[in-house]
């Protein structure tokens, strides 16, 4: 059975009820239930933290041995160095996902530490965007 970890970065634990014009109303625990619906076959990890240090622990953790990992790093996506360097020295594949198209947004959200370590990148697609990411993973 395949294996893929989702990682989710600062503020996503609050999904639903932040900033519903942007990410929607619906938490990531409800779209996770759904997900693995989807992916019945796969085993799907679920991980969030608001902390930049335990988000590159995860993927040190499982990124020699978990066929692909989602990423969504938040706001790190934008600021860590220390995270793009944890992808760099991992073998496992990881997608860098976003909810809301971050090219619509401030200017500050347009440039990614993550994305030119990263396997690809979806951007803009609501939290479909994680069914995308582990579909592209499951065909790599």
């Amino acid at each position: 059975m395949k294996r893929i970890q989702i990682i989710n970065g600062p503020n996503l634990n609050l999904l639903g009820k932040r900033e519903p014009t942007v990410y929607g109303n619906q938490t990531f625990e409800a779209y996770l239930v759904e997900l693995k619906k989807k992916f019945s076959e796969i085993e799907l990890v679920y991980f969030q933290s608001n902390n930049e240090g335990d988000l590159i622990d995860k993927l040190q953790e499982t990124g020699f041995t978990f066929d692909g990992i989602v990423l969504n790093a938040g706001a790190y996506t934008h600021t860590s160095v220390a995270i793009a360097d944890a992808i760099r020295s991992i073998t496992t594949p990881v997608v860098e996902v976003h909810i809301s198209n971050v090219f619509k947004r401030e200017s500050f959200r347009h440039h990614s530490f993550l994305s030119e370590v990263c396997k690809g990148c979806i951007v803009g697609f609501g939290m479909d965007s994680y069914r995308l990411a582990v579909d592209a993973i499951l065909h790599f």
